[in-house]
């Protein structure tokens, strides 16, 4: 009975910045607990390797290209997920981008840009996602990525860390006046784990001596360290939980040095 509480099958996931690293491995993850995954990105020619590798699984997936700083892109995405898959029960909004600035050389175009990806972009996907998931009468679950830099700052990523904060209490906020609509709404905020947009740094001597000093466990995570977060607040194994933030970092978190 416990693992049927993990079980998507019937279920509908639409997954933002799906076409690399966390965005692909929440993919992966749905589908094999059954969901139909429709995997959303800008680049088209990353997502339709990704679809062709589950459909080759015999998994369900569709690929939609999306720009989550474009209203329009946004609405058209879900439109093309729900005629291929009707109403989208769970969203991962995961689309993100991520540069170390320092505030003194920060200029408004940086942090612009950040906000408009990784909150505005945010709330442009949940709103859409959760509008509909309260027309179907069925609800759903919505879970946004936010960060540990959400919940305690780091250099040189002040932007970053605002953006992430702002997801926080987007989640929060979300919960409360979503519940009476069967919609519930989390975040994972993770630490450090390896991808595309962080492994040049964790190579570099710099890098590896921050994981030493900053992260308890002393390593990055791995990305299946995330599977089983992801999976609790997605199915109905998390049907009392909503307005959580989980945090995924090794401790890193609970350490204040």
């Amino acid at each position: 009975m416990t693992e049927q509480r993990f079980d998507l099958t019937g279920k509908t996931a639409l997954i933002t910045g799906a076409s690399s690293g966390l965005g692909e491995h929440f993919a992966r993850v749905l589908a094999a607990a059954g969901a139909r995954v429709v995997v959303a990105a800008r680049r088209a020619d990353r997502l339709a390797r990704l679809v062709q590798d589950l459909q080759d699984q015999g998994f369900q997936a569709l690929a939609v290209t999306m720009d989550v700083t474009d209203a329009d892109s946004v609405n058209a995405g879900f439109i093309e997920a729900e005629t291929q898959f009707g109403t989208v029960d769970v969203l991962i909004n995961n689309a993100g981008i991520g540069e170390g600035v320092p505030f003194l050389k920060m200029t408004e175009g940086n942090w612009r840009s950040m906000l408009d990806t990784n909150l505005d972009g945010a709330w442009r996907v949940a709103h859409r996602a959760a509008v509909a998931m309260a027309k179907s009468g069925q609800g759903g679950s919505i879970v946004n990525i936010a960060s540990i830099l959400g919940l305690r700052v780091g250099q040189g990523l002040s932007h970053y860390a605002v953006a992430k904060a702002g997801v926080v209490q987007l989640t929060k906020a979300m919960a409360i006046e979503l519940a009476r609509d069967k919609i519930r709404v989390n975040a994972i905020a993770p630490g450090y784990f390896r991808t595309e947009m962080n492994n040049d740094y964790f190579e570099s001597d710099k890098g590896q001596q921050y994981i030493k000093e900053k992260v308890p466990m002393r390593r990055l995570g791995q990305l299946e360290e995330l599977s089983g977060p992801l999976l609790l607040l997605a199915s109905e194994a998390g049907s009392f939980m909503t307005g959580t933030i989980i945090n995924v970092d090794g401790g890193h978190l609970s350490n204040s040095l």
